[in-house]
């Protein structure tokens, strides 16, 4: 006989957010604990994910060093089995593998991959386009003894210079954008990297609204963008989709 896992979230009928998260267990797992318990039962809107996911992060861990700690740890360890982490975890590990020189991540989030590309020796430059999740990754690193370069742009028109890395990367972002801008931002991609392009997505039936996806990608799909490209470049599967670009 199989017991249901109490859910760590809950909406009280007062419709105040109640929870029963620790400060040795907060991590990027919660991203995952509020799609099940909140999203997926109707307690809270999609549009409430980002907004929840913060005010519970505060209550916990309001210098947000323990969150990362966590989540970094987690994610070295391969994650809790069925956690975001978890399913996180195997790809952090392939993009390592592909990394190349110097590195340039857009949309970064929280940065947790361009951490742990700093920690495998690569200067990085995080980009994202909130301005308050560029300032947090850039509060937190040296809090990690994990210094890296961040900036706030958008993956369509980044705000650096042609060939300023040696690897580029696109890691689980473009899901979050219009079909339309998929082959702009590889174009970008392009224009920075000196060596390499790496370009990661889910497969997915339909686009995980909880998660803020506007569309699916499959393999066609990114054998279609890197074809337009004209350059060498490959399709693999590995926890989603991978195109890689030699530029």
């Amino acid at each position: 006989m199989t017991t249901a896992t109490a859910p760590r979230l809950t909406m009280g009928a007062d419709g105040r957010l109640r929870h029963r998260i620790t400060a040795d267990e907060i991590s990027n797992d919660l991203a995952g604990w509020i799609a099940d318990d909140l999203v997926a039962p109707g307690h809270i809107e999609a549009s409430a994910f980002e907004r929840t996911f913060v005010s519970v992060i505060a209550s916990v861990d309001p210098g947000w060093t323990a969150f990362y700690r966590n989540t970094l740890r987690e994610l070295g360890r391969g994650g809790a089995p069925g956690g975001t982490n978890a399913g996180m975890a195997p790809v952090h590990d392939r993009a390592v593998e592909l990394a190349v020189g110097s590195v340039v991540e857009l949309g970064c989030c929280f940065g947790f991959l361009s951490l742990q590309l700093v920690a495998a020796g690569h200067e990085v430059t995080a980009v994202d386009l909130s301005a308050g999740t560029v300032r947090l990754l850039s509060r937190v690193a040296p809090a990690l003894d994990l210094p890296l370069h961040t900036v706030t742009g958008d993956a369509a028109s980044v705000p650096l210079a042609d060939g300023c890395a040696d690897t580029v990367f696109a890691v689980h972002l473009l899901e979050h954008l219009p079909p339309a801008l998929a082959p702009v931002v590889v174009s970008e991609m392009l224009r920075l990297a000196r060596r390499r392009v790496v370009v990661a997505v889910p497969y997915e039936d339909e686009p995980n609204a909880a998660w803020g996806h506007v569309r699916t990608f499959d393999a066609a799909a990114l054998d279609a963008l890197g074809a337009a490209t004209g350059r060498p470049y490959r399709v693999q599967d590995h926890h989603g989709g991978w195109l890689v670009v030699d530029a």
